[in-house]
C-alpha cells in the first residue's frame, strides 16, 4: 500500500501541538481512532518510548516512537506481526501556527495481505479522523 499523506495547519504554536502528538499515553482524549491508551514505558517521551493503544478496526496494539525530534518529528511504529509501517508527523513552524505533514503507511504482512484494499480505506479514513481530530481539539482551547 502507497503512503497516504496529508498536511494541516493548526493555529497553535509548534511547541503545544508538539507537545499533544509526544503525549501518546492521552491520544485517546482527542483521537475518535483510539478509545484507549497508555503508557507502558518509563521516563520522558522519545525514541523507543511504547504505548498501548485499543484502536478502532485493529484492536489492542503496542506503538512505538521510532522516531522523535523535538518540535520536529514523532514516528509512531504499530508493534504487530500482520502490519508494519507507521504514522510520521513532520512539524513545522508558520508563523504563531503549526503545519504538521501527515505520512501514514501501512504495509500488511502475512494474511493481512488479503485486506490490502481495505487497508487503504481504513488508513484514509483514520487519517482524516486524527487531522480533523486534532486540530479541533488544539483550536478549541
Amino acid at each position: 500500500m502507497p503512503v497516504i499523506t496529508a498536511t494541516q495547519v493548526i493555529e497553535r504554536p509548534i511547541e503545544e501541538v508538539f507537545a499533544t502528538v509526544a503525549d501518546a499515553a492521552n491520544f485517546h482524549r482527542w483521537n475518535p481512532t483510539i478509545t484507549s491508551a497508555r503508557k507502558l514505558s518509563a521516563g520522558e517521551p522519545g525514541i523507543g518510548s511504547r504505548f498501548e493503544w485499543k484502536l478502532r478496526g485493529f484492536g489492542t496494539v503496542i506503538q512505538e516512537f521510532g522516531e522523535f525530534e523535538r518540535n520536529k518529528q514523532i514516528r509512531i511504529v504499530p508493534q504487530m506481526k500482520g502490519l508494519r509501517g507507521g504514522h510520521r508527523f513532520a512539524f513545522t513552524t508558520e508563523g504563531q501556527a503549526t503545519r504538521i505533514d501527515h505520512e501514514l503507511e501501512m504495509l500488511p504482512a502475512g494474511w493481512f495481505r488479503l485486506f490490502s484494499p481495505l487497508m487503504g480505506m481504513i488508513g484514509r479514513r483514520n487519517l482524516r479522523d486524527t487531522t480533523d481530530a486534532l486540530q479541533k481539539y488544539l483550536e478549541s482551547r
